[in-house]
């Protein structure tokens, strides 16, 4: 599990094909062990020039499920396979409510990170899922 403890990943479903996914407790280490598992993946695939980008938004859509949701969170990685290349990512949660972009002001600590995954990603957007929703985006791999 790319050298993480078995204790902070719930399941880990796919990490050999052209996706990766893991499933994450409800917990603030949650996004810690996001991070390093989706920058793992990126340098397996040789996608290391998306590693910050990816690494920063996943980090703060899973924030936002710990913050508004309970329950277990998804993070799931599709490789690109054709031009024009692009990464998907997604980061399902159980809360079936979509995510709203804040307009936060100067002094605000929080409410950025819709903005953020909006301006850093070539596209993104919400689904309603099962149970919960997912919210994806596309990054552009370079070259």
């Amino acid at each position: 599990m790319d050298g993480l403890l078995a204790w902070e990943v719930i399941g880990v479903l796919d990490t050999q094909g052209e996706s990766a996914e893991w499933t994450f407790p409800a917990d603030p280490g949650a996004v810690r062990t996001a991070r390093a598992v989706v920058r793992g993946r990126l340098r397996t695939w040789g996608l290391e020039e998306l590693g910050d980008v990816a690494v920063l938004l996943v980090s703060e859509l899973v924030t936002n499920a710990l913050r508004h949701a309970t329950g277990p969170i998804g993070v799931r990685l599709v490789r690109p396979d054709s031009p024009p290349a692009t990464l998907l990512v997604e980061v399902s949660d159980p809360l079936p409510d979509p995510p709203r972009e804040r307009s936060a002001r100067s002094d605000d600590e929080n409410g950025r990170g819709l903005q953020l995954v909006a301006h850093a990603s070539r596209r993104w957007g919400t689904r309603p899922g099962d149970a919960g929703k997912t919210v994806w985006f596309e990054l552009a791999v370079p070259g």
